[in-house]
């Protein structure tokens, strides 16, 4: 075989390939990670499941990350009361962090659903 006639055949070299590894992923099965909402948050994170911030107040060092994540169905947002930080809505799954430089109370929101509340405490 030439070169020329191997590159032609390359795409679809690459096609059989392809299909191949699709076919051994659904003979075999892809394990997938065990969704973490019946676990509790980790120390930095507020969990959103079922319309709530978990937790709902949640005290951190000065220099410390705060990540959400939206662990619902639905969409949701955290929207700082003084406009301090704030996301876009996160999907399922999706989430936002925040890095807290300065002590205080930060109360936030869910843009979404309002009567969703947290509060953050820097010390």
């Amino acid at each position: 075989m030439t070169l020329n006639q191997t590159l032609k055949q390359a795409p679809a070299l690459r096609g059989t390939a392809v299909l191949g590894l699709l076919l051994l992923l659904a003979l075999f099965g892809v394990p997938t990670p065990a969704r973490p909402a019946d676990s509790a948050p980790s120390p930095g994170q507020v969990r959103i499941s079922n319309f709530t911030f978990d937790p709902p107040s949640l005290t951190v060092p000065v220099g410390a990350t705060v990540t959400w994540v939206n662990q619902d169905d639905e969409p949701h947002t955290v929207t700082s009361q003084t406009g301090a930080f704030g996301s876009q809505a996160l999907d399922t799954d999706e989430s936002f962090s925040f890095h807290f430089t300065a002590p205080g109370t930060y109360v936030y929101r869910c843009g979404i659903h309002p009567h969703m509340t947290g509060t953050i405490v820097v010390r």
